[in-house]
């Protein structure tokens, strides 16, 4: 009788589970960085941003805030702020409201409990990324020429990095796994 039991909970189950459907989130603000990422320059200027942004952890706190608070949001609102442009949401997160926003110049954050503004700014005067944390400014890497940039280096200071391939496999030799998360101290 057990066994029937067994059988008859199981096939509930699965035929259960093939009539729901699963709801994971869009991962808006992940999928978004990383499509601005892909669109930065050629692919050599795409690989090295993509190293400084794992490196200075963005793409793991896009991530993790897609998975514990906007992917939330967006099952219980039906919308998710990050897909929102030149706006301002507030976004309750599990400790505190974060005011995010977006426009021209790129995205801030901002932790209502602490006043903390964290920001990734385009500056075309100097043609540079920089990442901005209360008002610490940390430049991540300056377009040089058409075939090179300045990126940060351990040190803080800066190399020159040539947009091709050794150049770019150079540069990730040279920060390796300890990269420049310093900056961000």
């Amino acid at each position: 009788m057990r066994k029937k039991h067994l059988i008859v909970a199981t096939v509930v189950a699965l035929s259960a589970s093939m009539m729901m459907q699963s709801c994971i989130g869009s991962f808006a603000l992940f999928n978004k960085v990383k499509n601005w990422n892909d669109h930065v320059g050629d692919k050599f200027v795409n690989e090295l941003v993509f190293v400084a942004m794992w490196i200075l952890p963005v793409y793991e706190l896009s991530f993790a805030a897609d998975l514990l608070i906007l992917n939330s949001i967006e099952f219980w609102s039906g919308t998710n702020p990050a897909l929102a442009q030149n706006e301002t949401r507030v976004v309750d997160g599990k400790d505190a409201q974060y005011l995010v926003a977006r426009n021209a110049e790129g995205y801030s954050i901002t932790n209502m409990k602490t006043n903390q503004v964290t920001r990734f700014v385009f500056d075309a005067q100097d043609n540079s990324w920089s990442l901005d944390n209360n008002g610490e400014q940390v430049k991540l890497f300056t377009f040089v020429d058409d075939t090179h940039v300045d990126m940060l280096t351990r040190d803080g200071s800066y190399k020159t990095v040539e947009l091709s391939q050794s150049g770019v496999l150079a540069y990730q030799e040279m920060v390796g796994a300890g990269g420049v998360a310093f900056a961000l101290k």
